[in-house]
C-alpha cells in the first residue's frame, strides 16, 4: 500500500475539538514567557501538558488558557491550531468556544474576541485549506447561571460561523437538565446542539442529554455500549457520537484502541465519528487516530471514507459549505 493509499492521508472532517486544548504547549510556554506569567507546573520534563487525572487534567487546561488574554492572543492560537489541523489532512473542523475565556462572558466582549478569532480562521483556510466553525461551550462546573450568560453570547453571535452550542466541563457537576434554560435559548435562535456525555457521566448521562437537552449529537457518549436499550434508541434517533478514541484510552475509560467500543457501536448502527479532543494533552492528532483504529479493527480507506462522510453529515455549518467539504472528500 503506497502512501497515497493509507487512511491517514486521506482529507478528514473533526466535529469535537476544543479550542483552548488544541494550543500547541510550546505556543502556551512562549505566551507565557513574553507575559511573565509563571504556569511551569503544568508542564512535564520533556515539555507536554503534565496532569494526573480528569479533574487535574481540567485544572491543567485552565491554567494553559490563563495566559490567552487578549484577542490577539486567541487570533495567534487560532493560526497555531488550524495549521496542526492542517498539517493531518483536515480539512473541515468544529471547534469548542467558550467566551468564558473570552472576555468573561460579556457579550460585548465575545465579539470582539470572536471576530479577532474569525478573521484569523478565515486567513488560515486561505493559507491552509482548512475550514473551521465555532461552537460556543458553556463550562458545567461554572454553573447554570453562568451557562446562560454562555448561551446569550452565543445567541448574540449566531449565524453561518457560529454554527452551535455544546456542552463541555466536569461531568460529574450536576445534571444535564440543569441547563435546559441554556439549550433553549441557543435553540432558539438557531444554533444546533451538542453536549459532553457518556464519557465520565456513564449511559445515564447520555440518557440525560437526549431526554432533557434534546440533542442531535452527543460529543463522546461511547458508554452507551454499556446499556443496549440506549444504544437502540441512539441509532433510532440518528443521534451522533463525536469519538475521541485516543483521548478515551490516555483518561483510563479504555486501557487501548482495541477495547475502545467505536467498533462495536458502528456495528450495532450507531452514526460515530472520530476527532482528537485536545490533541497536545493526549499526545495525539488526527493521523494517529486514524492509525490507531486501523490497526485496532482492520479498518480500511472505505470505513474511514464512510466515518468523513458521517460526520460532514452530521457538521452543523450551511449547507454550501457542507457542498464544499464534500466535494473535497469525494475527490480522494
Amino acid at each position: 500500500m503506497t502512501s497515497a493509499e493509507l487512511p491517514a492521508e486521506l482529507p478528514k472532517v473533526e466535529l469535537h475539538l476544543h479550542f483552548e486544548g488544541a494550543a500547541p504547549p510550546e505556543f502556551i510556554r512562549q505566551l507565557a514567557f513574553e507575559k511573565k506569567i509563571d504556569i511551569s507546573r503544568i508542564f512535564a520534563p520533556d515539555g507536554s501538558y503534565a496532569f494526573e487525572n480528569f479533574v487535574h487534567f481540567l485544572q491543567v487546561y485552565e491554567a494553559a488558557t490563563s495566559v490567552l488574554q487578549t484577542p490577539e492572543d486567541f487570533a495567534q492560537l487560532t493560526r497555531a491550531v488550524l495549521e496542526k489541523s492542517a498539517e493531518n489532512g483536515v480539512i473541515y473542523t468544529e471547534t469548542f468556544l467558550s467566551p468564558d475565556f473570552c472576555g468573561g462572558g460579556d457579550v460585548a466582549a465575545w465579539r470582539e474576541y470572536l471576530h479577532a478569532i474569525q478573521e484569523a480562521a478565515n486567513r488560515a483556510e486561505v493559507d491552509f485549506g482548512v475550514i473551521m466553525r465555532g461552537i460556543v461551550t458553556p463550562v458545567r462546573h461554572f454553573g447554570p447561571d453562568q451557562a446562560k450568560r454562555t448561551a446569550l453570547c452565543a445567541a448574540e453571535t449566531a449565524g453561518d460561523w457560529i454554527v452551535g452550542l455544546g456542552m463541555g466541563g466536569d461531568e460529574g457537576k450536576g445534571h444535564q437538565g440543569d441547563f435546559a434554560y441554556a439549550f433553549d435559548m441557543a435553540r432558539e435562535a438557531g444554533l444546533r446542539l451538542t453536549t459532553h456525555a457518556g464519557e465520565f457521566g456513564g449511559p445515564q448521562s447520555v440518557w440525560e442529554a437526549i431526554r432533557d437537552l434534546n440533542v442531535e449529537r452527543i460529543g463522546h457518549g461511547v458508554r452507551a455500549i454499556e446499556d443496549r436499550a440506549l444504544v437502540q434508541e441512539l441509532v433510532a434517533r440518528q443521534i451522533t457520537l463525536e469519538v475521541c478514541p485516543g483521548s478515551n484510552v490516555v483518561l483510563g475509560l479504555y486501557p487501548d484502541f482495541k477495547t475502545h467500543p467505536i467498533a462495536r457501536l458502528r456495528d450495532a448502527g450507531v452514526k460515530v465519528t472520530v476527532s482528537t479532543d485536545d490533541p497536545p494533552f493526549f499526545h495525539t492528532t488526527m493521523r494517529r487516530e486514524y492509525d490507531m483504529l486501523a490497526e485496532a479493527f482492520g479498518w480500511g480507506m472505505d470505513d474511514f471514507r464512510a466515518l468523513n462522510t458521517v460526520a460532514i453529515d452530521a457538521a452543523f455549518c450551511d449547507e454550501d459549505t457542507r457542498a464544499r467539504v464534500k466535494k473535497e472528500l469525494e475527490k480522494a
